[in-house]
């Protein structure tokens, strides 16, 4: 019999987590859970734990390590941990084939560099890890013989679109995007949306951080810089396209001008299903695609004057070293109060814009650099707030 691939999910109470342990449960067979990571949903956290059985359990906040304790007194074999080191160390475990990066955020950062220099696999849904140090991360996993596999449906597509293409060289990488829920607003009228009114996404379900990115389209700008160092290309070769009906996920463009395309119904079960089978394809239950009801694919360039947010992502590749780390941390401020109701909508891109500013560039930044960027950046977006 076949051993079983061992997996280690940081953060398995987002939306990504639960949809992976979803893709496990039609695959018992194939796919074991060794370790289950939660930032503060320690309820949640335990009651997969119940279903699932791993090795164990870490909660991010140490706060809840004592709630969690209890929650798991009757799975003595569970062992539960506590901490950012905590999780740092777990993905080092022997027994591990393969990390899938759930988390949100910066983060996730650190635990995927230590499963890297591990010599894990990544299932990499964290794109946060490629935009505050894409060259760092590219390294290591080179150095390290270190896999890194796609989760993200639109990278996913383009990972799937050049297997079996070998070293023929990409012309242009076209990034699909929904458009969010304020594509066709005016200016005037995005000024007044509200919190509700972006998290009403048309077409994925997902969890609100990612949800309030996609509406200000910062979610593309970082899928523009993950594709940069995912595939080796520059920002000039990745164009990005508006597709309200989220079914062309991406395509590629080769230099013979031929493009190939994956499409499918919008289900982050079958990115995370192939991450994990890959070079395989295993049966997924669910809808699927019928192009005859389907009718007609739309596809529009980006307004960037209305979402600057994708605007300034292109600024931060173009400028290069710590500056897409920047953006990032003055993003997840905004965002979060965004949704606290402390930031308008369109003040978030403001404040991101006085940050890139404000902060000290550093052409050439170690992990270190990272960090302390992080911070400063977040200082100055937080007094901005102000």
């Amino acid at each position: 019999m076949e051993k079983k691939k061992q997996i280690a999910i940081l953060g398995s109470t987002g939306s990504i987590g639960t949809q992976a342990l979803e893709v496990i449960s039609e695959h018992e067979d194939l796919y074991e859970v060794y370790c289950l990571t939660a930032n503060n949903k320690v309820e949640l956290l335990a009651e997969q734990a119940h279903r699932y059985h791993p090795a164990a359990v870490v909660i991010a906040n140490e706060q809840r390590r004592d709630e969690l304790v209890r929650l798991m007194q009757d799975m003595p074999d569970v062992k539960v941990y506590a901490g950012a080191r905590a999780l740092d160390e777990i993905v080092e475990a022997d027994p591990i084939d393969m990390v899938l990066t759930a988390m949100v955020g910066f983060a996730g950062l650190s635990p995927t560099m230590h499963a890297i220099r591990a010599h894990k696999a990544i299932a990499l849904a964290n794109k946060e890890t490629l935009v505050v140090a894409g060259e760092l991360i590219c390294r290591l996993a080179i150095e390290n013989r270190a896999a890194i596999l796609p989760v993200d449906s639109e990278h996913s597509a383009i990972f799937q679109s050049l297997v079996g293409e070998d070293q023929n060289p990409i012309d242009k990488i076209l990034l699909t995007a929904s458009g969010g829920p304020f594509r066709t607003k005016t200016m005037d009228e995005i000024a007044h949306v509200t919190k509700a009114d972006a998290l009403r996404h048309p077409t994925w379900d997902m969890g609100a951080k990612i949800t309030i990115d996609s509406a200000s389209m910062m979610n593309k700008g970082f899928e523009v810089i993950e594709a940069k160092w995912l595939f080796g290309v520059e920002a000039s070769q990745i164009q990005v396209l508006v597709h309200p009906q989220s079914i062309v996920h991406s395509a590629v463009q080769f230099m013979d001008g031929s493009v190939k395309a994956q499409l499918g119904v919008p289900d982050m079960r079958l990115p995370i299903q192939y991450a994990f089978s890959y070079p395989q394809r295993l049966p997924l239950s669910g809808e699927r695609l019928d192009l005859f009801r389907a009718q007609h694919l739309d596809f529009f360039e980006p307004d960037l004057e209305k979402f600057r947010c994708l605007a300034m992502a292109y600024e931060a590749i173009r400028r290069g070293g710590n500056m897409p780390c920047i953006v990032n941390a003055a993003n997840e401020i905004v965002n979060r109060a965004f949704l606290e109701d402390r930031c308008r909508f369109l003040q978030m891109g403001d404040i991101i814009a006085e940050t890139m500013q404000r902060a000290t560039f550093i052409a050439q930044p170690t992990y270190d650099d990272y960090v302390a960027t992080d911070a400063e950046a977040r200082r100055i977006a937080n007094e901005l707030l102000k």
